[in-house]
């Protein structure tokens, strides 16, 4: 028996080795490369979703914009055509979560300044205050790229249509004031299409790491 397996030794390892490169390959192939949802607003917190799209159950994206950055320039969807972005809702008088989530978004600047294809996107959710003169100041402070990344102020109903109707990312409470707007500490992944394909808590560093994972996922997923 011994002469058996020594005489056929050389040719056991060489079929062990082929059998686990074909099992291999068939894993390789039979397993599903991961894809992120798409988001649709039923899917949603209602809290963050006006009443008006709540139904919708597919097919939403999010809506043509016409803002003004920091640098006085206006920005449209056409800033970010054929571009993965993340959007956020902020403002610069902000003291609580703010800070944190412009400090996170600063590091997704970072880790990310060379890939082109991905910009981002943050809108003051009180527009009458945050003028381009501050937004201008904030974002120096604050060390944004403005080849990378846009705070945009605006017309208030356009903000809050956009915040409530596009991105599914901040609450109401109805009275008409200045800071009737709540803000989430949602960051929002928008793919190449205009659809949303993540939410993401922009205070939790592990949640910043999952947005990149996702966002080389989604990249693969374009290719």
């Amino acid at each position: 028996m011994l002469q058996f397996f020594s005489k056929y030794k050389f040719f056991a390892i060489v079929l062990f080795v082929l059998s686990a490169i074909i099992i291999s390959i068939i894993y390789s192939i039979l397993k599903p490369n991961k894809v992120l949802p798409v988001y649709e607003p039923d899917m949603v917190n209602t809290e963050l979703v006006d009443s008006t799209v709540q139904y919708i159950r597919k097919y939403h994206k999010i809506a043509d914009f016409k803002l003004i950055n920091q640098n006085g320039k206006e920005v449209t969807q056409r800033d970010y055509e054929n571009k993965i972005y993340v959007a956020d809702f902020f403002f610069t008088t902000c003291q609580t979560i703010c800070p944190v989530m412009t400090d996170h978004m600063k590091e997704i600047q970072e880790r990310l300044y060379e890939d082109k294809d991905v910009l981002l996107l943050s809108h003051s959710v009180t527009p009458q205050i945050d003028s381009v003169a501050r937004l201008k100041k904030y974002a120096i402070e604050k060390g944004v790229d403005d080849t990378k990344w846009n705070l945009v102020t605006g017309d208030k109903k356009q903000i809050y249509d956009l915040a409530r109707k596009s991105y599914l990312a901040a609450k109401s409470d109805g009275d008409g004031g200045p800071y009737d707007m709540v803000h989430t500490e949602n960051f929002v992944l928008i793919d190449k299409k205009k659809h949303i394909r993540g939410f993401y808590d922009g205070t939790d560093p592990k949640e910043i790491d999952r947005l990149l994972e996702d966002i080389n996922i989604l990249k693969n997923e374009n290719k």
